[in-house]
């Protein structure tokens, strides 16, 4: 039976870095590797709706494969500042087509948990503009029974640990939280004792790679090819790991790593790559090696 809710000792396996490979191909290989949870895009959704197969086939699919979807990633038109200004990467027409109606509404019929909001906006975002929005994004996932999380990234509009909080807190959401992803939280400069004065329940993701101990001169760049392997870098993921233990966090772990090897890897190979490494990890900062 698939599991309705994972452990902190479960697998998340993130979609995005290996986005170019359909979503019912990842199942069987993720699976295989031990991950019990799969969080996707709207597209891999859209682009297999598109194709005739109805959203129940697709979410029997997943759980047929023994996987449960954690949360579709990601909403990022969810304020009105984002229809304005213009996003990172020059990806502003794209990423205006992930507005939170659709989004939710595709997480609502594949049944998964949350919903994912990020801002890649190249300027800092108003902390009362961005809670109306998260508000708004998280009544609607309430409608629905699903959690929503606000995702940081130090290159975005919301940049920081402490910025995102502030969010949340002013949305005043209960089922509003917070995505704890590794990289963006060292290379923030967000630090352990911030986490600890967070309510566990309001993390409601966690993703795990590594970097080395200096950042490069280009974040956007180390962002989305340079993360490395749980393990393989200089980041205090033992600390990381031990102090959402201390506060009570319960989330699984996501894995998320962007390199080019993974260009000459089959899936396989990568979901067993992620799944050791972030085993290891896990048990370096449990004790449990």
């Amino acid at each position: 039976m698939v599991p309705t809710s994972l452990a902190p000792t479960d697998l998340v396996f993130c979609s995005t870095p290996v986005a170019n490979t359909p979503l019912l191909d990842r199942l069987e290989p993720v699976a295989a590797a031990g991950f019990r949870g799969i969080a996707v895009q709207p597209g891999d959704i859209w682009q297999l709706e598109e194709q005739g197969m109805p959203a129940a086939e697709i979410a029997a699919r997943i759980t047929d494969a023994g996987l449960v979807v954690t949360e579709i990633d990601c909403a990022a038109c969810w304020f009105d500042r984002q229809m304005r200004v213009e996003q990172i990467g020059g990806m502003t027409a794209f990423l205006r087509q992930l507005r939170t109606e659709r989004v939710v509404e595709t997480a609502a019929r594949i049944g998964a948990q949350s919903v994912t909001a990020i801002d890649l906006s190249e300027s800092e975002a108003p902390v009362t503009e961005a809670a109306e929005g998260f508000a708004a994004l998280c009544d609607l996932a309430a409608r629905h029974g699903l959690k929503a999380q606000i995702e940081w990234l130090p290159v975005g509009g919301i940049r920081s640990l402490r910025h995102a909080w502030d969010i949340v807190r002013g949305a005043g959401r209960a089922n509003g939280g917070l995505t704890v992803d590794a990289w963006h939280f060292f290379r923030s400069g967000s630090r352990l004792d911030e986490l600890a004065e967070i309510p566990g329940d309001r993390i409601h993701s966690v993703q795990l790679c590594d970097a080395p101990a200096a950042a490069q001169v280009d974040l956007w760049a180390e962002l989305m090819s340079a993360r490395l392997l749980p393990g393989e870098g200089d980041l205090d993921l033992t600390g990381l790991i031990r102090t959402l233990d201390r506060i009570g966090a319960t989330a699984p772990m996501a894995i998320e790593v962007f390199h080019p090897r993974q260009e000459t890897q089959t899936l396989d190979a990568i979901a067993r790559d992620w799944a050791g490494s972030a085993h290891n990890v896990m048990a370096k900062a449990r004790d449990t090696a």
